[in-house]
């Protein structure tokens, strides 16, 4: 049997061990019969690859990736050296990537030497091992019991506060749903507490304010990655900025209704009804990626023109009603693609060069 490294040291976020889940589920699928392997960055969600049934072991590789080291030889010692293929994450070919992450470099050129595949060795979604585009992620997990419907929010990714909206912003979202879905049960997840892996970037008082929000929301801030999972999967709708948890939102198979903006647009489709609230970009510049956005004193606080009280309020109504849709299920996975793509377009003044997507899932809708 032919066995497979997916080799994907990257970033800890949660979304970037979806990536290299949903790559490895490509590459799965373009022969079921072979091992899939996939190493990881240990401060990443490894355990993710637990709930992944194709996945047939994880390696996870403790080594830095802002500074380099001069140890990385031992660092990867414990990976098993021989294997028919192994696939590389692309970005270790950016230039740039190298020189915002010195130990990108160290860890890569340190496996260069270690691993011994037999048949070659290349990046994820490269065609010479074989590779299905467009292959649905959904993650095995546990579904928790719920006797309500329920719209789970997340207030925040790990990125600064100025990039997500206010707790002001956020309990005039809730009343607003509370309003229009009195049969929904609102749920808060997220991460106060710091480890070295992700949390979220909202304070204990702001989350206590939520917390007394009169639609008395179950507080599920704080629980296991797996846990808070398990309660999405058995969620209608997720809602939340733009954050790499949205992607394990998708992998556990529940819609995500994205307050886009910021620097990041939505770049990962799986499958799953979603909505992504685009901003009028003319007046609420967003998606500068790795360039920093101007940050305005606002009224409730320094906040990217996208997260500011003034942008949830004219797009109020929108977030209501996608809401509704998607838990309704009244708009389909294509529908969404087909709708995501133009608007996307559209806030980028038609320049098609500035969009990008896993998989170019993209480029069949424009």
């Amino acid at each position: 049997m032919e066995r497979v490294l997916v080799n994907f040291f990257y970033c800890h976020p949660v979304g970037h061990a979806i990536e290299a889940l949903y790559y490895a589920n490509g590459h799965h699928a373009a022969n079921p019969d072979r091992e899939i392997a996939v190493a990881l960055n240990a401060a990443t969600a490894a355990e993710l690859a637990d709930f992944c049934p194709f996945v047939s072991a994880k390696y996870v590789v403790d080594h830095p990736l802002l500074t380099s080291t001069n140890d990385s030889a031992s660092r990867v010692a414990h990976l098993p050296r021989e294997w028919d293929w192994v696939i590389d994450e692309s970005r270790r070919y950016q230039d740039f990537q190298l020189e915002m992450f010195p130990g990108l470099k160290d860890y890569y050129a340190a496996t260069d030497q270690h691993l011994k595949p037999s048949k070659g060795r290349t990046v994820v979604t490269s065609p010479k091992p074989g590779y299905l585009r467009r292959q649905h992620l959904r993650l095995d997990l546990p579904r928790a019991k719920q006797d309500r419907r329920t719209i789970t929010i997340m207030p925040g990714g790990s990125s600064e506060p100025a990039l997500y909206p206010s707790a002001d912003s956020w309990l005039l979202i809730m009343d607003a749903l509370a309003d229009a879905y009195p049969d929904a049960q609102l749920v808060l997840v997220g991460k106060l507490a710091k480890t070295n892996q992700t949390s979220t970037s909202i304070t204990e008082a702001d989350l206590k304010r939520l917390l007394d929000h009169r639609s008395k929301p179950w507080n599920c801030f704080d629980r296991g990655l797996i846990e808070q999972l398990s309660v999405i999967k058995a969620s209608d709708v997720f809602l939340s900025p733009h954050t790499g948890f949205g992607m394990a939102v998708l992998a556990a198979g529940t819609p995500w209704l994205t307050l886009s903006g910021g620097r990041w647009f939505e770049y990962f489709f799986n499958g799953v009804p979603f909505r992504s609230i685009i901003p009028d970009t003319d007046r609420f510049p967003s998606y500068t990626t790795f360039n920093e956005l101007p940050v305005i004193d606002s009224e409730d606080g320094p906040r990217t023109p996208s997260m500011t009280k003034a942008r949830i309020v004219a797009d109020l109504d929108r977030i209501i009603t996608a809401a509704g849709e998607l838990r309704d299920g009244a708009v389909s996975y294509e529908q969404a693609l087909s709708e995501y793509f133009p608007a996307l377009l559209n806030a980028h003044n038609g320049d098609r060069t500035r969009l990008w997507s896993i998989d170019n899932v993209h480029l069949d809708y424009l």
